[in-house]
């Protein structure tokens, strides 16, 4: 019986996610160029969608760069990341389309670069850090958000 609710409750809490998918696991420079460029021209209530589906690539993409060791490029890509995150925060309102979707990928993306910065070098990880936090902060604002609705 207890192996039954517990099997029912991560059911329940892992359905929204399983629905948000992961489509930007691996697209490459082009496809994020065609994608950044996509959420500038946006109508407003698009824009966050577009910037949280950016910020999910990117951080796959900085995942990549990290194992391939090129730190240089895995921090540049961490600025972009806080670029396009700081572009969410601005865009965020109750009229925004898939909030609930783009939240679950910020929290995702979130955990990544969580699990990129336990093994990364202490050079790094105060960019981590500081790219974590903000994450962090846009992701409760959307919450904040979804839940206001």
């Amino acid at each position: 019986m207890r192996f039954v609710l517990i099997l029912a409750l991560t059911a329940i809490i892992g359905a929204p996610q399983a629905f948000a998918g992961n489509p930007d696991k691996y697209l490459d420079a082009q496809e994020l160029t065609a994608l950044a460029a996509k959420a500038e021209q946006a109508v407003p209530k698009d824009r966050c969608y577009l910037y949280a589906r950016l910020v999910s690539a990117m951080a796959w993409k900085a995942s990549r760069q990290l194992n391939a060791g090129d730190d240089a490029a895995a921090t540049a890509t961490l600025k972009a990341i806080r670029s396009y995150t700081a572009k969410i925060h601005t865009d965020i309102t109750e009229h925004s389309k898939k909030l609930r979707d783009a939240q679950i990928m910020m929290d995702r993306a979130s955990f990544r670069l969580k699990e990129l910065m336990k093994s990364s070098s202490l050079d790094d990880q105060q960019a981590f850090a500081t790219t974590l936090n903000q994450l962090n902060q846009v992701q409760s604002q959307m919450m904040l958000t979804v839940f206001q609705k």
